[in-house]
């Protein structure tokens, strides 16, 4: 068996609760892994936002390598 390397590109809409548009996109940014909400109760209390969904829209791969 054979070991790659895969690289992905996957794009994600992200349905958050935000004070405003900045905030929405820098949090989204930074909560966001893969398809996880990684942000937990204290980070949304301090924060104030609420992520509600997480849609993966575009997921390719670009290039391997051996």
């Amino acid at each position: 068996m054979n070991t790659y390397k895969v690289s992905l590109h996957r794009d994600y809409i992200v349905s958050i609760d935000a004070k405003n548009e900045e905030e929405a996109k820098q949090l989204a940014e930074f909560f966001i892994a893969g398809e996880k909400d990684v942000s937990t109760p204290k980070d949304r209390e301090q924060y104030n936002f609420i992520i509600n969904e997480i849609e993966m829209v575009t997921n390719d791969a670009f290039e391997v390598e051996e």
